[in-house]
């Protein structure tokens, strides 16, 4: 099962756009101004909920989890980081605490999760969910919700999550906020998902409310700075030790989600090239040593003496403009610049320079209307990763034609993060 890096270079399975529905619904640039400006809803009910339960079901979370769970309340949710013994991402995802023993995953985590369940002795079980996941986030958001549930939930904490009837229903209401703006997953059972999309649509319609559309959906990802499997990573899930869980995990996902393919001028003899460890995707809060996990040894290292950081590039504008305006010149152009991000599925990875030598990799390109902007994401060697740092991304297809673009090093997130905002003081809001 194990892929070698040239047949990760091949065209991606399926339309990556199809998880989100229609690539557009009013257009791009309006919906990419919702999470500023008014606020979105977007659909993330294709990811892979799991429930788990039993007295041990917390230590096995523990044992593969960089987070602490000395404090893990009903009610809370994490960021969970799974790794592999040399420190890099296997999977990550949101786990939510609902009972005592009782706890849902959502993301690729929960058949990582299982799949140690299985090979272990945990007093715990382990059964596929399937919920519907709307998220929906922006300035607005919280009156939205709140309109739409005919109650307050400014006492739900962030990363906490609180049940409230909407149409009749019950909902989990998950404080979270992936566009770096005040934001709710809005969670329940699939069989009664169109009433509550349909509820909040009506809910928010005075309040500006958009659908979020695939060929923007990540530019939120971008600004705010949220790192994204197979858009910024490669799972840590590829070669001769990992065989059989890559080989239940493709049999159990759908060919879009199971497929990985790589682009861009980087090149590598190893897939473990494109792996990434939780302190080069700026997670390293979330690594706490108050217990045993997998990749514990290294990470102790790595945290001691980071060598990369994740920061945010800002792409020179006459040099994006170049790669354009070749498209209307003799001969072969540039690779296109898809805008405002590729739609293919592929994990873009350029290679970074400083005075001609590679000091790390861009990824997540993509153009913010709202900052008018090319920019992206960058894994970078820490003494280049001031944010003010000149340095040069390499653009275009090894033995294709290729451009040299400037870039400046940016903090990250880019954008402003109001995620935490305190809602208790907020007053009442006029409709837009």
């Amino acid at each position: 099962m194990s892929l070698t890096v040239e047949q990760m270079r091949t065209t991606p399975e399926g339309y990556f756009t199809v998880r989100w529905g229609l690539p557009e619904y009013t257009d791009w640039i309006d919906e990419s101004m919702s999470w500023k400006e008014t606020c979105y809803i977007g659909d993330w009910s294709f990811l892979w909920e799991r429930r788990f339960r039993g007295p041990e079901a917390l230590k096995l979370f523990a044992d593969i989890s960089v987070n602490s769970f000395a404090k893990f309340s009903i009610g809370q949710a994490k960021h969970v980081i799974h790794c592999n013994d040399a420190g890099k991402v296997i999977h990550e995802g949101i786990l939510s605490r609902l009972g005592e023993e009782e706890f849902m995953l959502f993301g690729r985590g929960g058949f990582w999760a299982d799949y140690k369940l299985r090979h272990g002795r945990y007093n715990a079980a382990s059964e596929e969910d399937d919920w519907f996941n709307f998220q929906v986030s922006g300035p607005n958001a919280l009156y939205v919700v709140e309109k739409a549930a005919g109650q307050s939930i400014r006492d739900i904490r962030f990363m906490h999550f609180g049940k409230v009837r909407i149409n009749g229903r019950e909902v989990v209401a998950l404080r979270q906020g992936m566009a770096g703006e005040i934001g709710y997953e809005l969670q329940g059972p699939r069989h009664y998902a169109s009433e509550i999309y349909d509820a909040i649509m009506e809910a928010g319609r005075e309040f500006g409310i958009r659908r979020l559309g695939g060929r923007t959906v990540y530019i939120n990802h971008l600004e705010a700075c949220f790192p994204t499997i197979v858009t910024d990573y490669l799972p840590a899930i590829f070669g001769s030790d990992m065989e059989e869980y890559l080989a239940e995990f493709k049999a159990a996902m759908p060919a879009y989600a199971a497929t990985f393919n790589l682009a861009g001028s980087f090149e590598a003899d190893d897939v473990s090239a494109w792996y990434r460890s939780p302190v080069e995707l700026g997670w390293a809060k979330n690594i706490k040593f108050d217990h045993d996990f997998i990749g514990r040894k290294a990470l102790e290292a790595e945290v001691a003496h980071p060598k990369r950081a994740m920061r945010t590039l800002v792409w020179n504008p006459e040099d994006v403009v170049d790669v354009y305006a070749s498209l209307f010149r003799q001969g072969k152009p540039y690779q296109y610049m898809e805008i405002p991000r590729d739609q293919r599925g592929f994990m873009y990875t350029d290679k970074l320079l400083k005075n001609g030598k590679l000091v790390g990799v861009a990824t997540s390109r993509g153009y913010s209307y709202y900052f008018r902007q090319m920019l992206s994401l960058c894994t970078i060697d820490i003494e280049h990763s001031a944010p003010g740092t000149a340095v040069t991304v390499i653009w275009g297809e090894p033995g294709q034609p290729q451009k040299e673009i400037r870039a400046t090093v940016a903090p990250a997130p880019y954008k402003t993060d109001t995620r935490r905002a305190d809602v208790a003081k907020l007053a009442p809001r006029q409709s837009a």
